[in-house]
């Protein structure tokens, strides 16, 4: 079992900053990736961020590239979510997720219960 607890939601204006935090504990030791989705009110779940816990390879939805960050820190257990340049459109719940290698053709997913970001114009 993993658990994940997510910090750093709130309200903020258009242009503005603001960092998520997303901790893992538990059975973390054969963690694949881990990242970051959003669900905005009336849409569907979508990919926000990811980064693999080996290399550090980040990847990013077209939609915030160049305004995000992933990153993360081992000795924590932690992923990190910079979110700059803020725009009303990025308002929504972000969830994170960690995605444990249970086999070499397999992960099993693990969900935080979300953060709430709001952004106004």
């Amino acid at each position: 079992q993993v658990q994940l607890v997510e910090s750093g939601g709130g309200l903020v204006q258009a242009g503005g900053s603001l960092r998520l935090s997303c901790a893992a504990s538990g059975r973390t030791f054969n963690t694949g990736n881990m990242g970051w989705f959003r669900r905005a009110p009336g849409k569907e779940r979508e990919f926000v961020a990811a980064i693999n816990w080996s290399d550090s390879r980040a990847t990013y939805a077209d939609s915030v590239k160049g305004r995000f960050t992933i990153s993360r820190d081992n000795a924590l257990n932690t992923v990190y979510l910079q979110m700059n340049s803020l725009k009303p459109e990025d308002t929504a719940v972000y969830y994170c997720r960690a995605s444990v290698i249970v086999t070499s053709s397999m992960n099993y997913d693990y969900w935080g219960q979300g953060t709430q970001v709001t952004v106004s114009s």
